[in-house]
């Protein structure tokens, strides 16, 4: 099972709304999360392993979340599900609602990305794990399958560390662990006819209620331009009357 989230593409400058309540998504165009999209790659490259049997796709949030699911469907997912929602998911919520799919459909293996471009928690992953008392490994930049195992490469400060989980399990990619690969047209035309199910919080029991209020969004503040000096003796002396920082 792999989860993918609904985000703003990552080529768009974001804008921030006049009155400071969140981002402005107003014509904005929107793709699938590139963390995401990697995981749906690797799902699909262990299923062509025949390390996988099925490879399901799960979004939570509006009805355009289906086209994010048919985006996941066109690089190689078999059907997706739809937790359809208005409110506001925040990463426990969300956590819940895989939760409750995990019960439904018993997956041995639900990969995420680290995080979402969008908000940057880093936490849904964790928070899956811990609410299924399953294992887990996050920034994984190498899979390696084995029998009722999997071995998994992730990316720490010191440099890598290599860990081998029980599974069922839980893991989370990083940039490193493979490219996506590009949807062919034949591949789009199919997912149109791939199974896509869809259900409410309602439905799954889980209460999606925000724990957590925004209470305002500003743009970073605008950086002065650099300035060029003519030798060194300039540029220490810049810093240390006019920057004051030696």
């Amino acid at each position: 099972m792999v989860a993918v989230k609904r985000v703003v593409d990552f080529n768009v400058k974001v804008r921030v709304k006049s009155d400071g309540t969140g981002m402005d998504l107003a014509n904005v165009k929107m793709s699938i999360n590139p963390f995401d999209e990697i995981a749906v790659e690797e799902a699909v490259r262990l299923k062509e392993k025949g390390a996988a049997s099925e490879v399901i796709a799960v979004s939570c949030g509006t009805a355009a979340c289906q086209e994010t699911l048919r985006a996941a469907l066109a690089i190689g997912a078999d059907r997706a599900i739809l937790v359809q929602t208005e409110a506001e998911l925040q990463p426990l919520a969300v956590a819940k609602l895989l939760k409750a799919l995990m019960d439904r459909e018993a997956p041995q293996l639900v990969i995420l990305g680290k995080q979402a471009i969008d908000n940057d928690c880093n936490q849904t992953g964790q928070m899956l794990a811990a609410l299924v008392g399953r294992p887990q490994a996050t920034f994984a930049s190498k899979l390696e399958p084995g029998d009722g195992t999997l071995e998994v490469t992730r990316e720490i400060d010191g440099g890598l560390e290599t860990i081998r989980l029980v599974l069922p399990a839980i893991v989370t990619t990083d940039l490193r662990l493979n490219e996506p690969r590009y949807a062919t047209l034949p591949n789009i035309m199919k997912a149109k006819k791939k199974p896509l199910d869809t259900f409410t919080p309602e439905q799954l029991g889980v209460d999606v209620a925000p724990r957590l209020i925004t209470l305002g969004t500003a743009e970073p503040a605008r950086r002065d331009s650099g300035v060029k000096v003519p030798d060194v003796a300039t540029l220490v002396a810049r810093l240390k009357n006019e920057a004051k920082v030696i």
